[in-house]
């Protein structure tokens, strides 16, 4: 076989595996910008939600309850001498599951630690719910990054 045809044949093959790899990085381009695309529509539902909440909870006051005649919250702010035995039984096991966690944790290691499934957002928010309503009270604190702690 003649070297010109040889060299021919490996510029040929080396040209198919170029215009293979540069089909493969412009599909895997395409999927990175799509989900770029997908995490700014995201952050900016994110947003207002976020915005939507602190409204609320700027102008929401808790609502007591009735309990045997007597006005009750069913999770009271905490207070000096204030006993978490007050609090439902499943707010005192995120409150124990916080306190055992060796630092500050997600909701997701809270809800490992009580049982919940995390794999399912829909199990998941609830207890974000009653992890941030424990906030709210002064029974935990929340930290910039998301994580949760007890109080000092």
């Amino acid at each position: 076989m003649h070297a010109g045809s040889r060299t021919a044949e490996r510029i040929t093959a080396r040209r198919a595996e170029l215009d293979e790899l540069e089909e493969h990085l412009a599909k895997q381009l395409a999927e990175v910008r799509a989900e770029r695309d997908e995490l700014a529509v995201d952050e900016g539902v994110l947003e207002r939600v976020s915005e939507q909440l602190a409204d609320e909870r700027a102008q929401a006051v808790p609502m007591p309850g009735q309990v045997g005649g007597r006005t009750v919250m069913l999770i009271p702010y905490r207070e000096p001498g204030a006993d978490e035995s007050m609090l439902p039984p499943d707010y005192q096991r995120i409150l124990a599951a916080v306190r055992q966690a060796a630092g500050p944790v997600m909701a997701r290691e809270v809800g490992e630690s009580v049982g919940v499934d995390v794999s399912v957002r829909a199990k998941l928010e609830p207890l974000r719910s009653k992890l941030v309503r424990l906030v709210d009270r002064g029974w935990l604190r929340k930290l910039p990054d998301g994580r949760f702690a007890t109080r000092l």
